[in-house]
């Protein structure tokens, strides 16, 4: 079916209702409708037909309307009639199709409930059952007229594929034809939506009991204690996010870097490629930044596997990242992002109703991770909550049996307001917060979380480093790190195991509004905040000695922050020497305070 033919069916398609069914013929529908306002572009030469030194006439069509969304590695954009406009729909579509500048203009499908647009792309994900003869389900895809752009391993018999172009709308019914076969279990198109990162705008008093402009600040996650005992030796973190600025001084560490792939572009070079690619290095530096110069991470010698993923969520491209993280030694996956939210802020927002299910591709690839990862004990994968205020249990991914889904408690010990909810929450970490008089909320005593940022005047500061990071994007790779400790003392444990130990080292923090249940669960906070400490303990982690320097405390560039010990470090048997430990504990947290009076003094001084 040539393009032509497809958007002048277009035309008459405001009332059709396309639907998509994931899980197999019996699975979960999702219905999607026409949105006459909107028009997605797919410019020719892959960017904006806004952007470039000169803009085609074309782009003047567009003047008027307002970019609603964007899929700059597939060059389409979605774009908005205002309400009073008076220029004809129909019409700006037909032009821009018949520009040369650009592959199509065409209709867009939103979500009937919410009205969030969806773009679909001319790509299926199908799987034929196992006990299918491989050479039948090609044969079976080239009667169809599909085309295998990629045959998917970690899933028997699943293939990634491609209806003829100008297909458009008509891969639903496709999809839809093949779904009936009875030698075919899953078959929906490629559908991608807005990816929503979990990230809402010092010092590390998430790793431990700090002073933060002179207030004392008791709400971290116990980082610093667990230490002692290990700092995520011979674990790899993935880290499934935008780019990481692999340049970092905090991840120069030997050997620090573990398969660093980019899965957009399918190439090696994890790096940022847009202004705005921030979020992936913060998250980095969070898990396992080395904290040789200005941040640690929660895992500091855990090493880093940086996976750029750019798509749109619920592209093929979201299913590969898990597929690499599994086959290139992840133990643990890290991924703070997800559905967009709605606005925390307000209750009538309809994103909040918004039901995402997890893409039957990417739960395959998620569940080879699960499964197969860590040669069969599997890598242990962790989802931001979300950060709209709403009910977890709609977001397909954190929700999903699989997966551990993190919210995020504040500076006072109590949940972060804009944090998710619900039964799916496994446990909380340490974030930034604000404050909200109609919630009774304070000023919080920390403007955010201390982490990593790209160098230069690139990131979310003019420094190497941040210190308003937050929100559950914050949270996720801070529990992901408290697993690599974990696995660190114990590298036999399974998956399960390893959330078992997790779930028992949580602190029932906000006993009164967390409403824990029989099983100690809460809605708000899982089974509580993490307690690293606790959980290295628990499988069977034992006490280093620290020799001759101060842990904890250091000053880079005139702030204190956490530091990390040396290559010196040596086992202690757990009884031997206890009271030296103790004693030199004490005498640490003491020179710490000391050294902050010292600081405050300094400051009055120069004040006056």
């Amino acid at each position: 079916m040539g393009m032509g033919v497809w958007l002048q069916m277009e035309d008459h398609m405001e009332d059709i209702t396309r639907e998509v069914t994931y899980g197999g013929e019996n699975g979960e529908t999702v219905k999607f409708e026409v949105d006459p306002a909107l028009v997605a572009v797919r410019a020719r030469r892959g960017r904006s037909l806004r952007e470039g030194p000169v803009t085609p006439p074309e782009a003047a069509l567009l003047d008027d309307m307002e970019s609603v969304l964007s899929f700059p590695q597939a060059g389409v954009e979605v774009y908005r009639r205002p309400e009073q406009s008076s220029g004809s729909m129909e019409e700006v579509r037909r032009k821009l199709h018949e520009s040369p500048a650009t592959r199509f203009a065409g209709r867009v499908l939103v979500d009937k409930k919410t009205r969030e647009p969806v773009v679909y792309t001319e790509n299926l994900f199908i799987k034929f059952v196992d006990e299918k003869n491989r050479d039948e389900c090609l044969e079976i895809l080239r009667e169809a007229g599909l085309t295998v752009k990629q045959e998917l391993p970690y899933a028997t018999n699943a293939f990634f594929v491609a209806a003829p172009e100008g297909s458009g709308q008509e891969v639903f019914v496709i999809a839809n034809r093949m779904l009936r076969r009875k030698d075919v279990e899953y078959c929906n198109p490629e559908l991608v939506r807005r990816l929503g990162q979990r990230a809402i705008s010092p010092q590390q008093w998430h790793l431990k009991t700090t002073t933060i402009d002179g207030r004392w600040v008791s709400a971290s996650a116990n980082v610093e204690a667990a230490h002692t005992i290990t700092e995520g030796d011979g674990v790899t973190i993935a880290i499934i996010d935008t780019g990481t600025d692999i340049d970092h001084d905090e991840f120069s560490s030997p050997g620090k870097l573990v398969a660093p792939r980019d899965t957009t572009a399918n190439d090696a070079d994890p790096r940022p490629s847009g202004r705005d690619e921030n979020h992936g290095t913060a998250c980095a530096g969070v898990a396992c930044a080395d904290g040789s110069f200005g941040a640690s991470g929660v895992a500091p010698r855990a090493k880093l596997m940086p996976l750029r993923m750019m798509s749109q969520l619920g592209s093929q491209e979201e299913a590969n990242a898990f597929y690499w993280a599994a086959e290139n030694g992840a133990d643990v996956i890290s991924c703070s992002w997800g559905p967009a939210d709605g606005r925390w802020w307000k209750p009538e927002d309809p994103l909040h109703d918004t039901v995402v299910p997890l893409p039957d591709s990417t739960r395959l690839a998620l569940d080879y991770a699960a499964t197969r990862g860590r040669d069969g004990k599997g890598c242990v994968v962790l989802f931001a909550a979300g950060n709209g205020n709403e009910s977890v249990d709609n977001d397909g991914y954190a929700s999903y049996e699989r997966v551990l889904a993190v919210a995020a408690c504040n500076d006072r010990s109590v949940r972060s307001v804009y944090s998710d909810f619900g039964d799916a929450v496994f446990c909380a970490f340490p974030s930034n917060d604000f404050e909200f008089p109609k919630e009774h909320r304070p000023v919080p005593l920390t403007p955010g979380i201390w982490t990593t940022d790209r160098t230069g005047r690139r990131g979310y500061s003019d420094d190497d480093y941040t210190n308003s990071f937050g929100g559950t994007s914050s949270a996720c790779p801070g529990a992901a790190g408290v697993a690599a400790l974990v696995l660190s003392c114990n590298p036999s444990l399974t998956r399960d195991e390893v959330k078992d130990a997790l779930r028992r080292s949580c602190e029932q923090i906000d006993p009164k509004g967390g409403k824990y249940d029989n099983q100690g669960h809460s809605n708000l906070y899982g089974y509580g905040r993490l307690n690293a400490e606790s959980a290295v303990r628990s499988v069977g982690g034992q006490t280093r000695r620290v020799h001759g320097r101060r842990v904890h405390g250091r000053r880079v560039h005139g702030r204190r922050v956490h530091g990390r010990s040396t290559a010196s470090d040596v086992d202690l048997e757990p009884m031997e020497d206890a009271r030296e430990l103790l004693l030199a504990t004490l005498l640490t947290t003491q020179a710490a305070q000391i050294q902050d009076l010292r600081e405050r003094v300094e400051q009055l001084e120069l004040a006056d």
